[in-house]
């Protein structure tokens, strides 16, 4: 029997399991059974906690796709992660220190329940991203069916594609976000996110995320908005990102330097289940 936990980050909804004290190891095809909604648990990422594989370090974060495939980074999983980890007696700190296939994350447990995430510095270098521009760009140019959109893009442990949109309610996200996910451009593919600047710093967001779909949050694609968005010169440094599952607080001095988020991680329930 496998012991899990099911957590939310604002409505980004994961599988949490504890690699620690429990050996395991997920097969694609498990792990797609797992995120069917009908017939599984149901999830937007499963979060799997192992051992640290370095000294400086308490955990090691892997994060895979409701669609069974391993990917780099999950804002919002880190947050549920940190709540985890406290809550399922892994640890007593209040300040964690865990790695990821792209790095190394800072997270802390604040007084008033939240979570604050160092995500380290954004990567705007097209081969880090990746995407196929020869020259890093604060505007880029794509054409889907016909119709040519600019964007802007970084990496924040994972690829992101950043569209400034009118309005996030009548945004085309599917069709859109299903096109530029998995577009020539981004060898990797992309996670897609359709931003409304409605104050220097307030933003609303809705994010097509890689190997998922729409989703209720995002705190990569939060990230992303506010970087694009004070490359840009539209944003100032910190910004409340809005998503449909409610909203993050972010913080980036600029180009070069470390970027902070904020926000919930709540429990749903925890169970047992046979693979």
């Amino acid at each position: 029997m496998l012991s899990f936990a099911k957590m939310h980050g604002l409505g980004n909804d994961f599988m949490v399991v504890d690699g620690v004290s429990q050996q395991i190891y997920f097969t694609e095809g498990q792990i797609r059974k797992l995120g069917d909604r009908h017939r599984g648990i149901g999830f937007d990422q499963l979060l799997l906690i192992e051992a640290p594989q370095q000294p400086d370090v308490d955990f090691h974060y892997r994060i895979f796709n409701a669609d069974g495939k391993e990917v780099e980074q999950c804002g919002n999983g880190a947050r549920c992660l940190a709540r985890f980890v406290r809550q399922m007696g892994l640890t007593w700190k209040h300040k964690i220190r865990v790695s990821t296939m792209k790095g190394i994350m800072d997270l802390q447990i604040l007084r008033n329940g939240l979570v604050s995430v160092d995500m380290g510095v954004p990567m705007l270098e097209p081969e880090k991203i990746p995407l196929r521009y020869a020259n890093q760009e604060t505007h880029y140019q794509v054409t889907v069916d016909g119709i040519s959109h600019q964007f802007g893009a970084v990496s924040m442990g994972n690829p992101h594609c950043v569209l400034t949109v009118d309005d996030v309610k009548t945004a085309n996200v599917d069709a859109i976000g299903q096109a530029l996910t998995q577009h020539t451009l981004f060898p990797e593919g992309a996670n897609i996110g359709f931003m409304q600047i409605v104050e220097r710093d307030e933003i609303r967001l809705r994010v097509f995320e890689r190997g998922v779909g729409e989703t209720q949050a995002c705190g990569t694609g939060a990230c992303a908005s506010a970087v694009i968005g004070r490359l840009q010169h539209q944003m100032s440094q910190k910004v409340r990102v809005y998503l449909p599952g409610g909203h993050l607080h972010i913080d980036w001095p600029g180009d070069g330097q470390r970027l902070k988020m904020m926000g919930p991680a709540e429990f749903v329930f925890q169970g047992f289940i046979e693979l």
